[in-house]
């Protein structure tokens, strides 16, 4: 029996006067008068101890919330997409409904055995994260492989852009060769303008490093005067942030049904670039910024000395190995060479020079350095003695 109890029954029954109790039982005369009050309103189990816990918490979860987060955490995750702590406070703005402290998320999600035990992961405060300040300022490349339903293996090409985390690029290939990267780069460099470097591995489709040699990605840089980078061999964390995107990549494929096709395969990854560069916020960008909204929220870098009158143009090689440019206003004749007669082209034009690629194969034809004073401009293509950067 409580004490509470026994006061009051020691009081009722006449054994103890009101102060004598509280001499005998070391309790105010204030509290025993409430707990006979209370003994008058509801008997002898109204006088036992109360709970201090308040009768409501404004702070508490909702059942709704509570439910949305559950939801939220396997829908996403069904969907191959990020459905950490932070992702699902976004949802739950988005959707109109009360959104918890990332702490309270993750004790939801353990609460119902929704967050596996990762003990051997590194804590977040010793990464040391590095970002181009600009769009353009650099932009890294790889590619990854991916499997087809009757199991062939093929290779998904991607280019990323450093400062904002948009996929520029997001292509499938049988295999992923040299005239690929140059085709696939050029095709960027009309449509975004040239970046101010390049970081890659050394793979020797974006580098002949090793092999005391120049390939046609590295004279083409070069020639635009773009830094080209290239990390540590067997360090791929020096290309952190499109190793971390393939896993992003790959896990939205897993849970899709594998593809036919490398038709059906490109089906997939343009839906994915969609997604990935307007809908999915980054969680590496500032709070609800889509790669798109961070790549159009900045000015963008440009290769050292480059100026705006950079340009590409198509055009095709005369019969006579020759082409025709007009610059300031007068028209030069750049010589290419009979053997490339006939051949549909790139024309790169900077401040100093003019770079010719082929379409048909992708390779570096010709270079050309300007001279306003001439009318007709040698080919001068030549391996660059040294790589940029």
């Amino acid at each position: 029996m409580s004490k509470a109890r026994v006061v009051v029954l020691e009081i009722v029954s006449g054994h103890l006067s009101v102060s004598a109790a509280a001499r005998t039982y070391g309790l105010s005369r204030q509290h025993i008068y409430r707990l006979l009050d209370r003994f008058r309103d509801g008997g002898l189990d109204a006088v036992d101890p109360r709970s201090r816990r308040p009768a409501s918490n404004p702070h508490a979860v909702s059942d709704e919330v509570i439910a949305a987060i559950v939801l939220l955490r396997e829908q996403l995750t069904a969907d191959g997409l990020d459905a950490g702590p932070l992702t699902l406070q976004e949802h739950l703005t988005k959707h109109g409904l009360p959104t918890p402290s990332t702490s309270t998320i993750r004790r939801i999600l353990h609460h119902h055995g929704l967050i596996t035990a990762q003990p051997h992961k590194r804590p977040r405060s010793s990464y040391h994260r590095f970002a181009a300040d600009q769009p353009n300022e650099c932009w890294q490349s790889d590619f990854t492989h991916w499997t087809l339903a009757d199991g062939t293996d093929v290779e998904i090409l991607n280019w990323l852009d450093d400062h904002s985390r948009y996929l520029l690029y997001c292509t499938a290939f049988a295999r992923v060769t040299g005239p690929d990267i140059v085709a696939s780069f050029t095709a960027l460099i009309e449509r975004y303008g040239p970046p101010a470097s390049t970081l890659t591995d050394n793979g020797s489709v974006y580098t002949s490093r090793f092999t005391h040699g120049h390939n046609d990605f590295e004279r083409l840089i070069a020639t635009l005067g773009i830094t080209q980078k290239n990390g540590r061999p067997a360090h791929p964390q020096t290309q952190g942030k499109i190793e971390r995107f393939h896993q992003t990549l790959k896990r939205w494929l897993a849970a899709r049904p594998r593809p036919a096709t490398l038709a059906d395969l490109q089906q997939l990854l343009d839906e994915f670039t969609a997604i990935y560069n307007t809908e999915r916020t980054h969680r590496a960008l500032p709070a609800h910024t889509t790669p798109a909204q961070a790549y159009a929220g900045r000015p963008k870098a440009t290769p050292t000395g480059m100026t705006e009158h950079f340009r590409i143009r198509h055009d095709t090689v005369d019969q006579f190995g020759k082409l025709t440019l007009r610059h300031g206003s007068r028209l030069h004749h750049l010589g290419i060479g009979r053997r490339h007669a006939h051949t549909p082209v790139l024309i790169l034009v900077t401040t100093t020079t003019v770079t010719v690629i082929s379409k048909t194969g992708y390779h570096l034809i010709a270079g050309h350095h300007i001279n306003p004073d001439r009318n007709y401009w040698p080919n001068q293509q030549k391996t660059p003695t040294k790589r940029p950067g």
